[in-house]
């Protein structure tokens, strides 16, 4: 018989029964049972080393309730589940398809027990033609039927169970294709409204963004003219300005390299945007930032965002 589970796709189905709920590895054991009709059941020995792996690569964390490890996913797991979806639906349906391969292996065996048996019955009524039925022709006969009976049902089950997988499988796709145009649509949303608030302000790309953005040139920040006419001494703010007024440096144009692409531009756009937010939060917590700064950096980030909706189109 060939293997339930082809390589790898037993990890990804206790991930996706951890995420369903927190479970110890004797109930993933029966879980896994009763969705193959009881055809087929894990070891010990290869539910337990797996769950120890997942937990290794920080997919799953365990809590010790009444003695027991109780496995639950972490944010990595579910953002594996998310990312292999598809991958995910296609083992439904293999799961499904092994059970019918099971029904169907039982099946043969039934039907040659049967035969079999019913040989051995011609064989006997033959060799005593004129002996009356006793029970053990009856008990061979219950028997028998009891057989056939078995075999209609599970036959019945895997083809029920086969049917379920491939509307599930069909519904998953559906809703996945779904979920990636939602999540683009608002992408586009939040990049437009992003232009529409912030270009109004106006503002050049500053020391902060200039370096990640890859904006043409160094700037500085505009000066905003004094309210009172007469002279007055400089402030401790505004030399913290001239400070922070210093020429941008050099866009890096290896920034972000080291993140990998996944194929899909919406999600490769969310990442770059959280590493900006990153490296812009390191700087300020290590290099401390004041109230002049903090405004210089929201008119930086109101240009940088305005060139960001420019470039990825005009609005619909």
């Amino acid at each position: 018989m060939p293997p339930v589970f082809a390589h790898g796709r037993l990890r990804l189905y206790l991930l996706k029964l951890l995420d369903e709920a927190p479970r110890h590895g004797y109930e993933v054991i029966r879980l896994l049972e009763e969705r193959f009709q009881g055809l087929y059941a894990p070891s010990a020995g290869t539910v337990y080393p797996r769950l120890a792996k997942l937990e290794t690569e920080g997919l799953v964390t365990h809590a010790t309730e009444g003695g027991r490890k109780v496995y639950s996913i972490t944010d990595a797991g579910r953002a594996e589940l998310a990312d292999r979806g598809g991958e995910l639906a296609d083992l439904e349906l293999e799961i499904r398809d092994s059970v019918s391969e099971l029904a169907a292996e039982i099946r043969a065996d039934v039907s040659g027990a049967a035969g079999d048996l019913r040989r051995e019955l011609r064989a006997a009524a033959s060799a005593s033609a004129t002996q009356v039925e006793d029970e053990s022709w009856k008990a061979a006969k219950e028997e028998l039927r009891k057989a056939k009976a078995e075999w209609k049902e599970q036959a019945r089950r895997a083809k029920d169970e086969s049917r379920r997988a491939r509307e599930e499988a069909q519904q998953a796709r559906r809703q996945a294709k779904e979920a990636q145009e939602r999540a683009r649509e608002e992408v586009q949303r939040i990049a437009g409204q992003l232009q529409e608030q912030f270009a109004k302000s106006g503002g050049v790309l500053g020391s902060l963004a200039g370096a990640w953005l890859g904006g043409s040139g160094s700037t500085t920040a505009p000066s905003t003219p004094s309210e009172s006419s007469g002279p007055s001494e400089p402030s401790e703010s505004s030399e913290s300005s001239a400070r922070s007024a210093a020429p941008a440096p050099a866009p890096d144009a290896d920034w972000a390299r080291d993140v990998p692409s996944t194929g899909d531009p919406a999600r490769d756009l969310d990442r770059l945007l959280d590493r900006f937010r990153d490296d812009i939060r390191d700087a300020a917590r290590d290099r401390g930032i004041s109230d002049d700064q903090l405004a210089q950096a929201r008119t930086h980030l109101a240009d940088a965002a305005a060139r960001i909706a420019s470039a990825l189109g005009p609005q619909d």
